[in-house]
């Protein structure tokens, strides 16, 4: 079965999105997981990242994006 991911998702990775340059200055480089148009954690790990997230707001559909500052080059 598969599981679609609640609104509140979607609005906190809409609003991510629609934040991207403010998060740029604090969270250059980092993953960070948001709950209710806030981030509650932030980091290098995506597993400790979403693992903190969890714990913290005891939610299981975190959206978790990497603010990257643009400077690597693939």
């Amino acid at each position: 079965m598969v599981e679609i991911e609640p609104k509140e998702f979607w609005d906190d990775l809409k609003w991510g999105r629609k934040h991207y340059h403010q998060l740029l200055v604090k969270y250059s480089d980092k993953w960070v997981a948001i709950v209710n148009k806030k981030v509650v954690a932030s980091g290098e790990s995506i597993k400790r990242i979403r693992q903190e997230a969890i714990k913290k707001t005891g939610k299981k559909h975190i959206p978790i994006i990497f603010v990257e500052d643009a400077s690597h080059v693939y």
